[in-house]
């Protein structure tokens, strides 16, 4: 009778064991279905070995090794997933990420992107790179999360060029005539000199230098539309000034 119960007690402890795995097992398979198949042999072997009592024992031990394998195998799996970024809908690119110090080794179409990428990231709709031939000074143009109209022109300069009055000067001739700017703005990986700068705060042009698109970038300092502008108090395009020449690159 003692056996009996015995046998009966560790019949009923197999079956449960052998209910856990399966569940266990069922999940695995969605998620690494390689690790189920094996997992799945080892319970066709514990299966196969209940003909005697020295078996029943090892099937046992087999179970429970099968329980700590199933147990192992999903939670592999679900460390992979989580790790695993979700997949992107159909049609739609990964945002490009990139730091601060990437920007001044960026060609000019590169840097304009960039920028681009950057008004995104801050929450502006229809943003659109426009750059190029007949541009009109335009290189990105976007809409503001205030529903406001940004215009940028991209100055993708070397360590030693600096953005002069005449290029601010032909920018603010179109940036509020022509493309009906609410926001307008030079943004350069160089420096501005002083008569660009003047010319700027005349027009109400903002002026983002290194400093200014670095903080922009990693987030410690605010975009263009959230600079405070300068105010305007000259039409754009008067107070023609001389100064050295600069080059871009």
């Amino acid at each position: 009778m003692r056996q009996l119960v015995l046998f009966f007690g560790l019949v009923a402890i197999i079956l449960c064991a052998v209910g856990l795995t399966l569940k266990l097992i069922v999940r695995a398979a969605e998620e690494r279905p390689a690790a189920a198949v094996a997992v799945a042999a080892v319970l066709c072997v514990a299966a196969a070995g209940l003909g005697s009592a020295r078996r029943r024992r090892a099937a046992g031990r087999l179970a429970d090794g099968l329980s700590d394998l199933t147990h192992h195998a999903a939670g592999t799996s679900a460390g992979e997933q989580a790790r695993t970024p979700a997949p992107l809908p159909e049609g739609e690119e990964a945002p490009r990420t990139f730091e601060a110090d990437d920007l001044a080794a960026m060609d000019p179409v590169d840097f304009e992107q960039a920028v681009a990428a950057l008004c995104e990231r801050d929450g502006c709709r229809d943003v659109q790179v426009v750059g190029g031939a007949g541009d009109l000074g335009a290189d990105v143009v976007a809409t503001t999360p205030d529903g406001r109209r940004v215009v940028m022109q991209c100055k993708r300069y070397g360590p030693m060029n600096k953005v002069g009055s005449q290029e601010v000067q032909r920018f603010g001739g179109t940036c509020f005539a022509v493309h009906e700017a609410s926001v307008a703005a030079v943004v350069t990986t160089g420096e501005f000199t002083r008569p660009a700068v003047e010319y700027a705060e005349q027009c109400g042009i903002l002026c983002f230098d290194h400093q200014s698109l670095v903080a922009w970038t990693d987030g410690s300092g605010p975009a263009p539309w959230e600079a405070e502008p300068p105010s305007p108090s000259a039409v754009p395009g008067s107070g023609q000034e001389t100064e050295e020449g600069t080059v871009g690159t």
